[in-house]
């Protein structure tokens, strides 16, 4: 594992940082290396306020949005909200639904079945519409690349309204109105919010217009914090307030349908309980069952209705996870058995693997076997694929050279889906592994650990830690910030521990003398060496231990290298 460090901010500006805020050299240099440069911007950093939301007028196309709506709120026309079925389109729905139903008598909430309609706004999506009299589609996070759709639903009489957030083509889709920050002539000040997020800025355009209250929207962002840190978006800027009033709202008031999952947290909720345990269980009913599901359950007004639509998506989660280490088993022995130990590249298919979790099994793949990887399956007679790649490799860029070989293909450069005919698998195979092989830099072929800044041991204080925190919520372009320790050794107490012993408790010291506990998962094959008194680097990121009622600071060590 190759590790590399953050470009370092100039020295002589961390020193006057350091002294304009009153904080030690490490946190100024840490501020810098996000971007934070003045007294300003770090009070808006550490201090997040309301009124640092934009204006949601700024955004292309707000004001016919805002207009549409308010003449079918007082038509009392019924309104469809079209979503994907992933976090961000499935909190989408649920946020717009739940606010509309507070000024229209029908809102019918859908989101496509994954299997029979795929991906984006629907045809099956649209006739549902025309047959419950909608007059109005709102989709959200997707539809930017739906010109026939929107064209079809225009001939049947129903208007759209597009909340996107990916790029859009050179046109856009003839719909009354198109919410995009991506949009080129659309000028919002930041362009990276999710799907959910675009939403809010819709119902916040429409707050301003019916004269309510904003903060009165405050109890919605915990819908938008769930996507934004699902959608791995920056977490810079907007998405940052977004994210950090979220939080906020879920832990003094969760809605009911987030209340079985979080239950058992016992520190306050982080944006790591969003991605690894809100997540996976919404994602969970969209792959295993049916997507509305997830937004029933968000819609949900109290513990009675949300406890039978939590164990419910619960169970398909644990489906979830045992179909996904099945196939990811099947997956490495077949990679196993067919092996070329040239390959720059994975190209895996079974026709019975569960098509919704392919796309997880890839990514399970390339902890492995760390290169771009297909998973294919078939579908409705033909195969599907889930397409994942490694840091720096534009995947999108090498399915673009086969292209011949696919049915059609779309994503983005870390991710993407495809259909291509069996027949065309092998030549499919060949050509994928010449474009990995003809793009593919050296440095590409090994994970890197990226760490902040080099710190002695002595330099970990309390106070440090207590400010460390407040630089969350932490995600993309903001991440939680990583040390490096060189000199170090085993202070006596370090052992294994686990199930199956394959975790490092350690005790290590460095040449200070400072002295910390430390926990380093699946690291339990450096723990010979470490009793045999070698001196070694951790490169690690602070977090509180409490037991038995005592908190202390402890390194969450992510890799060991021994010094020569």
């Amino acid at each position: 594992m190759l590790w590399q460090a953050v470009s370092p901010p100039d020295d002589v500006k961390v020193q006057e940082l350091s002294i304009l805020l009153k904080i030690p050299y490490e946190l100024a240099y840490l501020l810098m290396q996000r971007g934070i440069t003045t007294f300003d911007q770090a009070k808006n950093y550490f201090r997040p306020i309301p009124s640092s939301l934009h204006d949601p007028y700024l955004m292309k196309d707000m004001n016919a949005a805002v207009e549409r709506i308010s003449h079918a709120i007082e038509n009392q026309d019924p309104v469809m909200v079209y979503g994907d079925y992933d976090v961000d389109g499935t909190t989408s729905v649920a946020l717009l639904t739940s606010y509309l139903q507070d000024h229209l008598g029908v809102v019918i909430p859908y989101i496509p079945d994954r299997y029979k309609e795929g991906y984006g706004i629907s045809k099956a999506g649209i006739d549902h519409a025309h047959e419950q009299g909608i007059g109005l589609i709102i989709a959200l996070d997707c539809g930017i690349k739906a010109h026939q759709q929107v064209d079809y639903a225009h001939s049947l009489g129903i208007d759209f309204i597009i909340c996107d957030h990916h790029l859009p083509d050179d046109s856009i889709p003839k719909a009354v109105a198109v919410l995009d920050p991506k949009r080129v002539d659309c000028n919002y000040p930041y362009k990276e919010l999710c799907g959910c997020g675009v939403g809010f800025k819709l119902i916040q355009a429409l707050q301003q217009h019916f004269k309510l209250e904003v903060t009165d929207l405050f109890y919605f962002l915990d819908l938008v914090a769930t996507a934004i840190a699902a959608d791995i978006v920056p977490m810079t800027g907007e998405n940052r307030l977004l994210t950090f009033l979220g939080i906020e709202q879920m832990r003094k008031n969760p809605r009911p349908g987030f209340q079985f999952f979080l239950s058992n947290l016992k520190k306050p909720v982080r944006v790591t309980d969003l991605v690894f345990i809100i997540a996976p269980r919404i994602n969970a009913a969209g792959r295993m069952n049916q997507g509305i599901s997830a937004v029933e359950l968000l819609l949900a007004q109290d513990q009675e209705e949300a406890l039978p639509l939590a164990r419910s998506i619960e169970f398909f989660n644990t489906e979830r996870k045992s179909t996904d280490e099945r196939i990811t088993k099947e997956a490495l022995q077949q990679i196993e058995l067919e092996e070329n130990v040239n390959s720059l590249s994975t190209v895996v298919y079974h026709p019975s693997w569960h098509k919704g979790v392919i796309g997880i099994v890839a990514s399970r793949l390339i902890e492995h076997y760390y290169r771009p990887t297909v998973v294919l399956t078939q579908s409705e007679g033909i195969l599907a694929g889930s397409v994942r790649s490694v840091k720096g490799f534009d995947v999108y860029q090498a399915l673009e050279a086969c292209k011949d070989h696919m049915i059609q293909f779309g994503g983005h450069k870390y991710a993407a889906g495809l259909t291509l005919e069996e027949s065309k698998l092998d030549a499919f195979k060949m050509a994928f592994e010449q474009a990995v092989q003809e793009r593919i830099l050296d440095s590409q072929r090994s994970p890197v650990l990226l760490y902040d800044i080099e710190i002695p041991l002595k330099k970990i204080t309390s106070k440090l830690y207590r400010i460390l925190i407040q630089m969350a919520p932490f995600g993309p372009k903001n991440m939680r910030p990583v040390f490096v320790t060189h000199q170090c050794r085993d202070q006596g107490g370090t052992r294994l521990v686990g199930s199956n012993k394959e975790h490092l408790k350690l005790e290590v010291t460095d040449a200070t003398g400072a002295v910390f506990q430390g926990i380093g998962f699946s690291l339990a094959q450096h723990y010979t060496k470490m009793k045999q008194k070698r001196t070694f680097s951790i490169l690690y990121v602070l977090d509180e231990n409490e037991f038995n009622g005592t908190k202390s600071l402890q390194l969450v060590v992510k890799d060991i290298q021994f010094e020569a």
